[in-house]
């Protein structure tokens, strides 16, 4: 079985930081791409930053030179690195790896629960 944790998140202030870790674990023969994506009601979720195993990165228009995502192979983790926090950045934060478990024959999108993110002074 593979889970995907994120134990961040949490209210923060407007112009603030927040970094957000996301782990995999359990059956994992190969872990591919990881990312976030983030929801708020009334739209729909959408990427907000990406990376390959090989540390190729992709990020929304909204969060280029304010966030930044990072990956640790070693402990199958990537960090969200949020800056200069704004009220709209307030959102469910969801994390997705894509994996190849050991009892599976593809590659598998696995998601998180989801983390709130509150910017609000």
């Amino acid at each position: 079985q593979v889970q995907v944790l994120e134990p961040g998140g949490g209210l923060v202030q407007p112009g603030g930081p927040l970094s957000l870790p996301c782990a995999a674990s359990g059956c994992i023969l190969t872990l591919y791409g990881m990312a976030w994506y983030r929801h708020t009601p009334g739209k729909q979720r959408e990427l907000v930053a990406a990376v390959t195993s090989g540390g190729i990165t992709n990020y929304a228009d909204s969060v280029k030179a304010r966030f930044t995502i990072s990956r640790d192979n070693a402990k199958n983790t990537i960090y969200l690195q949020m800056n200069s926090l704004k009220p709209e950045d307030t959102a469910v934060y969801y994390c997705k790896a894509d994996i190849l478990s050991t009892d599976q024959k593809l590659v598998a999108y696995y998601w998180g629960q989801g983390t709130q993110v509150t910017v609000s002074s």
